[in-house]
């Protein structure tokens, strides 16, 4: 991991985002192994994408539809959705898909194959997810991170008054207590109980 302490203007002005240049520092120790890579909307765009494809490195992740490089007929005033729908945009290798569910879902990638267009609903008139989201896709993989903030957060030591270092501290402090209940987990018992026990004095 590193730590975003914002952006750097002399690497920035060399044409790339603060997130582009984190995730290939991040990503240099696996380049040339034919990786694939799920990232959130806050750091995937298509120059990102396209980089790392050079390093055989690829990549699916949801996107923000007006990152630079994205369809310009993607917003919210030109595309009209209905439920279930689904659009795609192809260049080269990178794939653009927009499916409505419950809101617009914008996914930007070079690993699948791209789903098939129209208007997908089963017999209750519910959106049907495209493969790329489905069990195997894009949410399967992106669940795990998820998961992990979601029980990290359970009962965490953090406090919102305290300065940045220190909630950077206890957060890490989480996560260890977290991968370290993972691996005991099969002993029984949930997460507060885990916390207990490592708290307790003898």
């Amino acid at each position: 991991m590193t730590v975003y302490l914002g952006r750097d203007r002399q690497r920035t002005a060399q044409h790339l985002t603060a997130t582009h240049i984190k995730v290939s520092e991040l990503t240099q120790k696996i380049q040339g192994r034919g990786h694939k890579l799920y990232m959130d909307n806050f750091f995937s765009s298509p120059d990102l994408f396209n980089d790392l494809a050079t390093k055989q490195i690829y990549c699916c992740g949801t996107v923000r539809p007006n990152r630079k490089g994205m369809p310009h007929d993607l917003g919210p005033q030109k595309m009209r959705q209905q439920w279930g729908d689904i659009q795609v945009w192809t260049r080269g290798d990178l794939t653009t898909i927009l499916w409505r569910d419950k809101c617009d879902v914008h996914i930007l990638k070079n690993t699948h194959d791209p789903p098939a267009e129209g208007n997908f609903c089963d017999n209750n008139g519910k959106a049907i997810k495209p493969q790329i989201a489905n069990c195997g896709g894009l949410y399967h993989h992106m669940g795990y991170v998820d998961e992990g903030d979601r029980m990290a957060n359970s009962y965490s030591i953090n406090r919102r008054t305290w300065k940045w270092t220190k909630k950077l501290f206890f957060h890490l402090f989480d996560l260890a207590i977290l991968n370290s209940y993972i691996l005991f987990s099969s002993l029984g018992g949930g997460v507060r109980k885990f916390h207990i026990e490592i708290f307790r004095t003898p």
